[in-house]
């Protein structure tokens, strides 16, 4: 619970410009009543001094298509194939039912 409470702390503080400290993510978390360690507002401080967060949340990718193809470019190409092969739709005309009228 105490790595959540410092990840969310350190989050605050980057998303409203504190400077993400030790200090600050312990004071978020107290004002949150949130239980934290001695050593991890420390750990978390540290490491928001190390990686941009920024950056790092804005490349997130979410979902997953599942493994890629094992060779690319022919893959991409059997892929396109069957759009260009697939056969114009035929409209279906009312003469093709001979005597029959739905509403005779």
């Amino acid at each position: 619970m105490s790595e959540i409470s410092c990840m969310y702390a350190a989050l605050l503080c980057k998303d409203s410009g504190v400077e993400v400290t030790a200090a600050n993510i312990e004071a978020a978390c107290k004002a949150a009543k949130a239980p934290v360690s001695k050593s991890a507002p420390a750990v978390f401080a540290a490491l928001f001094e190390k990686v941009d967060v920024e950056d790092l949340l804005s490349n997130l990718s979410v979902g997953g298509g599942g493994a890629a193809p094992a060779g690319g470019a022919p893959a991409a190409a059997a892929e396109a194939a069957p759009a260009a092969a697939a056969p114009a739709p035929v409209e279906e005309s009312d003469e093709d039912m001979g005597d029959f009228g739905l509403f005779d």
